[in-house]
């Protein structure tokens, strides 16, 4: 069954924190890479943050230092928490998963989507 469901997008003003979450399906979570990515209208879609089966994890240099990306095996998610948040940050949110092994924020094609939420920060 192919399944991400994401939650957790709000608005908040500059400097507030939120947490994603990406719930998956056995399959879903099963791949050897999962991620966050955003999109803005007029923009393609940007890797945010990966975290393979192994526990490797990359960032795009923009969000370093900033969100931690993390998964729960026994929930069967990953999430994503935002801190310090800009309003360069307001986006659509996805989670996206895929069975290749070369998992990094470059990497923007992913076989699996979810169907997005949307963060909003105000300055």
């Amino acid at each position: 069954q192919v399944e991400l469901v994401e939650s957790g997008g709000d608005s908040v003003q500059t400097g507030g924190s939120l947490r994603l979450t990406c719930r998956a399906s056995a399959l879903m979570y099963s791949m050897y890479c999962l991620g966050w990515y955003r999109q803005t209208p007029g923009k393609g879609r940007e890797g945010v943050a990966t975290i393979d089966n192994m526990g490797k994890i990359t960032y795009a240099d923009s969000v370093k230092g900033r969100f931690t990306i993390s998964r729960d095996h026994a929930a069967m998610s990953i999430y994503l928490q935002m801190d310090s948040l800009k309003p360069e940050d307001t986006a659509m949110y996805y989670c996206a998963a895929d069975p290749k092994s070369w998992c990094t924020v470059t990497a923007t094609n992913m076989n699996y989507w979810g169907e997005g939420t949307l963060v909003t920060i105000s300055s």
